[in-house]
């Protein structure tokens, strides 16, 4: 999932669920959950291989996808500071993979095998771009529909 699409469901669980640990968990966790359907990933090649003269549209599309995220959160979270809370909770796993790839390390390593090949089981999978996009999309729409509530 892009990171637009976690923020909102992160922002969403800080938003319905009271129970502050609770949410923080379920924060966390929604990214595995959310990444367990097919979905379509930002390419990142570059940053996994290395090759800095070439990243700079990686990770401008990442953080321009990040920004629109905490945008929309600003507009429907009524301005609830633990909402933005459980949105970051939301990206830190994808987090932990962008540092295996800067500073690999055992503990990295292990996460990053975890979150791209058990969790992302789907990926390699010949599932069409409509039902890819259509998942997020979907992921998004409930979102929204709980921080409008």
């Amino acid at each position: 999932m892009i990171l637009l699409v976690h923020l909102l469901f992160g922002a969403a669980i800080g938003s319905a669920i009271k129970n502050i640990p609770l949410a923080i968990i379920l924060a966390f966790l929604s990214h595995y959950f959310l990444d367990l359907f097919p979905h379509i990933e930002y390419p990142i090649e570059n940053l996994r291989k290395k090759q800095w003269d070439r990243v700079a549209t990686e990770v401008l599309s990442i953080f321009l996808d990040f920004c629109l995220g905490i945008l929309i959160i600003i507009f429907l979270a009524k301005n609830q500071l633990f909402v933005y809370v459980c949105a970051l909770l939301a990206i830190i796993p994808d987090g932990l993979t962008v540092l295996s790839y800067l500073f690999p390390n055992k503990v990295f390593t292990l996460h990053d095998i975890f979150h791209r090949q058990k969790i992302h089981f789907l990926k390699d999978k010949k599932i069409s771009n409509f039902w890819r996009i259509t998942s997020q999309i979907l992921a998004a729409i409930i979102s929204i529909a709980i921080l409008i509530s």
